[in-house]
């Protein structure tokens, strides 16, 4: 009977980690940078859009990687493209390392039906993989 309750008490302490931090969990939570978090391997990923763009101008598109405690990890190294699936069409914009994120350009608007995944590979070849809907309500 003890064992069964050891081996059971061990399940729920490994598992619980794996519920903490899916997308319910992540909006819920303040964002760093006012962006929107998703988990992806052993990586938050927090993409940030302009809240005020609008298609006829270029807009930053940002990423920032940390590690499930929200410590902030290098990119340097790392590549990143944003796929951005909007009502209007879609486009992919290629994210360079800058400072403390990856960063690119886009034309794009603020349309909560706007969809983004993000690809990330990072210096030692790992690929990491995000879907992101930042502009939805939450």
């Amino acid at each position: 009977m003890k064992l069964n309750t050891l081996v059971l008490a061990a399940a729920a302490l490994f598992a619980a980690p794996a519920f903490a931090h899916d997308d319910a969990t992540l909006d819920a939570m303040a964002a760093p940078h006012g962006g929107q978090l998703r988990m992806s391997g052993a990586y938050h990923l927090e993409l940030v859009l302009a809240k005020d763009a609008r298609a006829d101008a270029p807009a930053p598109v940002r990423v920032y990687l940390s590690d499930h405690g929200g410590k902030p990890m290098p990119v340097a190294g790392a590549s990143a493209s944003a796929l951005l699936l909007s009502p209007a069409g879609k486009q992919s914009v290629v994210l360079a390392p800058a400072g403390d994120r990856l960063e690119g350009k886009a034309r794009y608007a603020a349309d909560p039906g706007m969809k983004v995944v993000v690809t990330l590979k990072l210096a030692d070849g790992q690929t990491e993989t995000a879907r992101f809907e930042p502009f939805r309500p939450r």
